[in-house]
Order: C-alpha cells, then structure tokens, then sequence
C-alpha cells in the first residue's frame, strides 16, 4: 500500500496520518513476520530434536500451551514497537512543516532528531534477537536430526524414514539461510535509512517483501500434503 500511494498519489502522503500510519504498521508487520518465524523455528525445534536435558524436557511436554502464549506475546510486542514508529514519525514531522513533497517528508522523518537514534537502536535488537533465537533453533535441530540420522544409519533403518529426516534437515537449512539474508538486508535497510532512494534501501525492502511468500513455500514444499495440495489448486 506505501508503495503504491507512494507512486501513484505521492501527495496523498502529506495528509496527516497518513505517512505516519503507513510506517507503523510497516514496522508492525515487518517485526511481527520476525518474531513468528522465529517461534515457528522454536516450535520445530522443540518438537523434533531429542535432548535429554530436563529443562528441554519440560518445554517439549508444555509446548503446545505455550504456542498461543508465545504468538499473542509477538503480535504484542510487535503492536507496541509500531506505536514507538508512528510516535517518533509524528515527531519528527510536527517538527518540520514546511515540506512540499514526499522526499522532503521523508527526509523530515530520518533527521538527525534526538528521540530517532533510541528508536533505531531497539529496532536494530529487535531483529539481532529473533536472529540469534532462529541461530540456536536451527543448530540445535540439525544436529539432533543429523545425530538420528546416523543412528538410523548404523541400525539400517528404513530408508522412508531416512527421507523424512533429511527433507527436514533441508528445509530447517533453507529457512535459517534466507532468515540471514533477510536480516542482513535489515541492518542494511537500517543504516541506509539516511539515503532517500537509495539502491541498497530499495533492493533491501525487495528481500523483506519476498521473506515471508518463500518462507510459505518452503513450508509447503517441505510437507508432501500440502505440496499436492498446491499442485492440485
């Protein structure tokens, strides 16, 4: 929607709120897109891998209660995170009035204001701890499948179940590589936040826009269910 009022009817961005609630709900999303991958990535973790630490243990059992919990504390946390974007934005631009286009507005808002850097600096660790929380997810699992997997190999075990193991392994892998480079181009959507127009901005935005569509499909083409499923639709 930023992008097409952006393009379309630039103007339509100086009627306040409209820029502001835009940006919020950008930052809304894009955090809350974070948060739930990374507890998906948990969730499998937890589900999957085999440790036999008591802790592990006890987060295996109650999983399945904690997942609501653990999404309504994202959408949460996400909501008050978009509400710090529309504050500061509002600022920023009641601070400067005297702009007659969408670049001076932009730039309004990405001044050197005193209340920014705060704001970037919780965004920026925002990201860095969803990222870390998919590091050890992933890691975890892959090497608990990887581990069962040679089990399995010793016993000579069922090569179906042999499938099912490394498909897993692939997908987890997938998923933690493209979480990476979203979250590169994050930071680097952060530190360009300067620049208006910038190529690295742009090119940045396209990798967040294209996160969650291939992380969909990467879930469902990992599942033989829901990949006949789509073949059939």
């Amino acid at each position: 929607i930023y992008v097409f009022v952006s393009e379309i009817f630039p103007y339509y961005l100086l009627v306040h709120p409209i820029f502001q609630l835009l940006q919020g709900s950008y930052s809304f999303f894009n955090c809350s897109n974070l948060w739930v991958s990374a507890c998906l990535c948990c969730f499998y973790c937890i589900k999957i891998a085999n440790f036999r630490n008591s802790i592990f243990i006890y987060l295996k059992v109650n999983i399945d209660r904690m997942v609501p919990w653990l999404l309504l504390g994202s959408v949460m946390f996400s909501l008050i995170i978009g509400i710090l974007v529309y504050s500061t934005i509002d600022k920023a631009v009641c601070k400067n009035l005297n702009f007659t286009g969408p670049e001076e507005l932009w730039k309004a808002t990405i001044g050197l204001e005193e209340q920014f850097f705060p704001l970037v600096f919780l965004i920026g660790f925002v990201f860095a701890a969803s990222f870390l929380l998919v590091i050890f997810a992933a890691v975890f699992l892959l090497f608990s499948l990887w581990r069962h997997k040679c089990k399995m190999q010793t016993n000579s075990m069922n090569s179906l179940s042999m499938d099912a193991h490394i498909r897993a392994m692939k997908s987890i892998l997938s998923f933690f590589i493209m979480y990476t480079i979203n979250f590169i181009f994050l930071i680097l959507t952060l530190v360009y936040s300067m620049k208006y127009q910038s190529h690295v901005l742009f090119l940045g935005y396209s990798i967040q826009h294209a996160f969650p569509g291939v992380h969909s499909l990467i879930l469902i083409l990992s599942n033989p269910k829901l990949e006949k499923t789509l073949l059939r639709i």
